[in-house]
């Protein structure tokens, strides 16, 4: 078992779990997930890393609660344990310096799995700009972290109670136009990702889209997470999690997301 050794509130939904697994917080690279369980019988969960700590053995986890299983992982309290851990699992992001500026952005707890993605573009030697988004202040996660890793950060948030009012397109806009923008990055809600990819289209910049958001057992096996990329058929956990968002269908798999609706 994995123990939780800190927790703590983003907001009344979304905890952040610091969690013993020194295996994983060695092994794990940005896009990195694990499947955690919590209780005998209980459902998998497939969980990006937000950070690792390989001196204190530890990995951190955002868990926003949405359903039954996410309720009871955030139910639990530091001293806590998983009752399973597994990973790192998924294909690593491909981290490189590029001869223009990595523009980052993600909305909500999108932020969460955006973290190590800058990190690494930093460190990669790379100009980063990171875009954050949130319906309000109060659900804008992890932004001290994202500045630390960021040489330019822009919060937009729906109703203007913090940074500016707006959407995360009109962020990422606003630096593709003053900038020369090598490849941008999107990790969020997948209306979002849609429309940061129609945007970055009609710049021509490479762009990058994770989709763990529609993970369900992390193995590929349910099929729950395919999705068509270039007219091909994927499994985001085991072909993804990232992908060329120009050619993902994002109708599709916005469609398909909705038979899950109540």
């Amino acid at each position: 078992m994995n123990r939780i050794v800190e927790k703590s509130y983003f907001s009344e939904k979304v905890v952040k779990l610091i969690v013993e697994a020194p295996a994983v917080a060695k092994a794990r690279k940005p896009g990195h997930f694990v499947i955690v369980r919590t209780g005998e019988g209980g459902e998998r969960i497939p969980l990006t890393i937000a950070a690792a700590d390989t001196t204190a053995g530890t990995i951190m986890l955002v868990v926003q609660a949405v359903g039954e299983s996410t309720r009871k992982i955030c139910a639990l309290e530091a001293g806590d344990c998983l009752t399973d851990l597994v990973g790192p699992l998924g294909r690593a992001t491909d981290i490189k310096k590029h001869e223009g500026t990595v523009v980052c952005c993600a909305g909500g707890v999108g932020i969460a799995p955006l973290l190590p993605i800058v990190e690494a573009m930093k460190k990669a030697g790379n100009r980063v700009v990171s875009v954050i988004a949130a319906r309000s202040a109060d659900l804008i996660i992890l932004e001290d972290e994202i500045r630390k890793w960021s040489d330019e950060v822009v919060v937009m948030t729906d109703d203007g109670s913090a940074g500016r009012k707006g959407l995360v397109t009109a962020g990422v806009e606003e630096i593709l136009q003053k900038e020369n923008v090598s490849e941008v990055v999107a990790i969020g809600p997948a209306v979002m990702m849609k429309f940061v990819s129609l945007l970055t289209k009609k710049y021509n910049v490479p762009t990058i889209c994770s989709l763990n958001t529609i993970m369900v057992d992390g193995t590929g096996m349910c099929g729950a997470c395919r999705v068509n990329v270039g007219g091909k058929m994927r499994f985001v956990c085991v072909d993804g999690p990232e992908f060329d968002a120009h050619q993902v269908d994002f109708d599709e798999m916005i469609m398909r997301m909705r038979a899950y609706d109540l």
